[in-house]
């Protein structure tokens, strides 16, 4: 079923790629702790990462004091071995370059200690890079779960991420990347999408959010469908918060999603990107004949109903040809697909 009215247009509701996208994220439970490597970590030294939470102890030995725990996909800088335990630096919190000097987490978090060798994956462990990509699905699942366990999605963000960060050449780097950015993204647009300032007509006007991990992807895996979806992510911060009626934003929005689309025929989000354009210049139908100008009109419509039958022939076994067919259908028998009228 096509969301044929969407209020006041512009910002379209996110639709995930994976399990956990598909529900709402427990934002409290985030404080952003994962970032990029520490620059301080010698990019020779062996490092690692957990699959399960582990303690960090004073020694390598279970009775010895505990100094504090390390989760699933914080990075480990390893500094000695032994049979059974790991002398590590447990990097738990990187320091947030943004925050102000009072804030307690601006310094960041970092313990050196002992941990059992039972949950670490290090860069020379055989298939490291599918182990820790495993437990991030399965972490992801997890977070899907409407009693799964705590922070599971902030387990899976880090370990997608650690898969990158360790195995940067493995088969899996390009999807964990996406998939930690992704993770991220939702997070933030729930936060910015709760401000009174999501509604503001013009994009510049709220909150943005962080681009940093999407253009990543796109710096480390071009030409592929990783950096292709990214690319789309990047397309909500131009969006309007709200159309208040007028042809001015869908008019942009439309064309946006069409320059995507030919820009990235390849892309999964291809289909979605030239359906959003189809409706938002079906939505212009209306739009323009409440500013009176009829020819505009009539151009919208014969745009909006092109557009939504390239999706039919172009992308015919893609789902958003059939929400296109019902556009099409919508159009063509002169139902408003935005405004008072909508059903």
């Amino acid at each position: 079923m096509i969301p044929i009215d969407r209020g006041g247009g512009g910002y379209t509701l996110a639709r995930g790629k994976f399990p956990f996208r598909k529900v709402a994220i427990r934002v409290a439970a985030f404080a952003f702790a994962l970032t990029f490597s520490t620059a301080l970590v010698s990019a020779q030294a062996q490092r690692g990462t957990l699959v399960h939470e582990e303690t960090i102890r004073v020694a390598p030995s279970d009775d010895s004091a505990k100094l504090g725990e390390a989760g699933r996909g914080h990075e480990l800088v390893i500094i000695d071995a032994s049979r059974d335990w790991t002398h590590v630096e447990a990097i738990l919190r990187e320091p947030k370059k943004d925050a102000d000097e009072d804030d307690p987490l601006s310094e960041g978090k970092t313990i050196t200690g002992w941990v059992s060798n039972k949950s670490l994956v290090s860069l020379t462990t055989p298939n490291g890079d599918k182990i820790v990509f495993g437990e991030a699905v399965d972490s992801e699942d997890q977070a899907s779960r409407r009693r799964g366990r705590r922070d599971a999605a902030q387990d899976a963000m880090r370990l997608y991420y650690r898969v990158y960060d360790l195995f940067p050449t493995s088969p899996l780097a390009g999807d964990a990347l996406y998939r930690a950015a992704d993770i991220r993204w939702q997070v933030e647009r729930s936060d910015v999408m709760t401000r009174p300032s999501a509604r503001e007509r013009e994009a510049y006007m709220r909150g943005q959010i962080d681009e940093q991990w999407m253009k990543l992807v796109i710096k480390k895996f071009p030409g592929t469908k990783w950096a292709d979806l990214a690319s789309f992510h990047l397309l909500e911060n131009k969006l309007c918060g709200d159309w208040q009626g007028a042809s001015k934003c869908p008019e942009k929005e439309a064309d946006m999603y069409e320059k995507y689309a030919s820009e990235h025929e390849q892309s999964p989000d291809a289909p979605e990107a030239l359906f959003e354009a189809a409706w938002r210049r079906s939505a212009l139908i209306e739009i323009y004949k409440t500013e009176a100008n009829q020819k505009k009109s009539e151009e919208s419509k014969s745009r909006a109903l092109a557009l939504a039958q390239k999706i039919t022939t172009q992308y015919a076994q893609n789902e958003w040809a059939l929400r296109a067919q019902k556009l099409i259908f919508y159009i063509q028998q002169g139902v408003p697909t935005f405004g008072n009228t909508t059903e």
